[in-house]
């Protein structure tokens, strides 16, 4: 009998991914494959060695335990910790030798403490909104500060694109310049410090926002910054998502499937129930609005997705489908493909949000062109 969930994962592909966008890079710029969320759902160690397999020069994650995780399995190299780090947080990340983001003058009398040399990124904050400081002067005090500081040495300066997925809004272009603007004359000053400013989608879109590096996230396991198809891009998906079909039975006119009874049959039909729901990460938003992959045939999703099961309406014939057959909610078979996107676009949400949704409960089996690797 197949598991009862799976998610497959590619690593073969998260490296041919990474090889691919390193083969884009402007001016000999690195690139940083960020690993944060459990590698957006595949696996952050996994993919963190498919990565540097595939030459990423760096490794950021959002966390310090996401930090101590990578090195507790042995993985070496720069880490990078994006996030913002709490008096608990900052021994952890130091402790992983992670290179952390700072951007308020109080944060360096933590990091000069450590009594250990601190590798800071400095961040501006051009737009986004979020985590570093607005003031390009304040940021450049820090800076200052860092450079200067015995312990601490000046790695970055950076910030992150708020609208780069959206090639028709020009706030990206005004968020560009005013990184460069406040960049540029510390870089003059700082040469060792490496700016990096562009995600996935700005790496896609925009080769003047390469700088020195890169933090490529979702197109690293090829999926599409701009929600459309991977494809497009030169990008090979990583990740499937499949069960199987546990029960197959009549039913009839009248006869209904699932919780509310949301499906009610309209003429006679044959229904087939697979052992996946919200609880593995199936939305409910996807309630009579989605399809499965069974026998390389789309079949569409019916009745209300509950914590454990989800049902097809195989039609009058039954379609041939028979109980232990496998069914695939993200993947290829045959001609047929449902991405990580279109799931995105049923849900009016993105794909980052799919891939990383997929619960603990369904098991991340890895693999090398089909070959188990551990």
């Amino acid at each position: 009998m197949p598991l009862r969930a799976v998610a497959r994962v590619d690593v073969g592909a998260i490296e041919r991914n990474v090889a691919s966008l390193r083969e884009r890079l402007a001016g000999g710029a690195r690139l940083c494959a960020v690993v944060k969320a459990d590698g957006y759902g595949h696996g952050a160690v996994p993919a963190a060695r498919a990565a540097q397999a595939g030459g990423a020069e760096w490794l950021a994650v959002a966390t310090a335990e996401e930090a101590r995780e990578l090195r507790v399995a042995g993985i070496d190299g720069t880490v990078l910790v994006l996030g913002a780090l709490s008096e608990t947080d900052l021994p952890v990340a130091l402790a992983a030798d992670a290179e952390v983001v700072a951007w308020r003058e109080g944060f360096l009398a933590g990091l000069a403490s450590a009594g250990k040399p601190v590798r800071v990124h400095v961040k501006l904050d051009t737009g986004m909104g979020r985590l570093g400081t607005r003031d390009p002067d304040e940021a450049g005090r820090v800076a200052e500060a860092v450079a200067g500081h015995p312990t601490l040495t000046l790695a970055g300066l950076m910030t992150h694109f708020a609208t780069a997925d959206d090639r028709r809004d020009p706030f990206f272009a005004e968020q560009l310049e005013r990184f460069t603007a406040w960049a540029a004359p510390l870089k003059a000053a700082h040469p060792e410090a490496a700016l990096h400013a562009a995600n996935s989608a700005a790496t896609l879109r925009e080769p003047g926002a390469h700088f020195d590096a890169v933090r490529a996230g979702i197109a690293v396991y090829g999926l599409d910054p701009f929600g459309e198809d991977p494809l497009a891009h030169g990008l090979e998906p990583a990740l499937e998502l499949a069960s199987y079909v546990a029960e197959v039975k009549p039913c009839g006119v009248g006869q209904s499937a699932g919780y509310g009874r949301r499906f009610v049959a309209a003429s006679d039909t044959v229904v087939a129930t697979l052992p996946i729901g919200y609880g593995d990460g199936v939305r409910r938003g996807l309630t009579n609005n989605a399809a499965v992959l069974v026998d390389g045939r789309r079949r569409p999703l019916v009745g209300t997705v509950s914590m454990d099961n989800v049902t097809l309406d195989l039609g009058p014939d039954g379609g041939g489908v028979r109980r232990g057959d496998e069914a695939v909610l993200i993947g290829t078979r045959g001609g047929e493909r449902i991405l990580a996107e279109e799931v995105a676009r049923r849900l009016d949400t993105i794909n980052y949000e799919v891939t990383c949704g997929i619960s603990a409960r369904v098991p991340r089996v890895h693999h090398r062109g089909g070959e188990l690797v551990t």
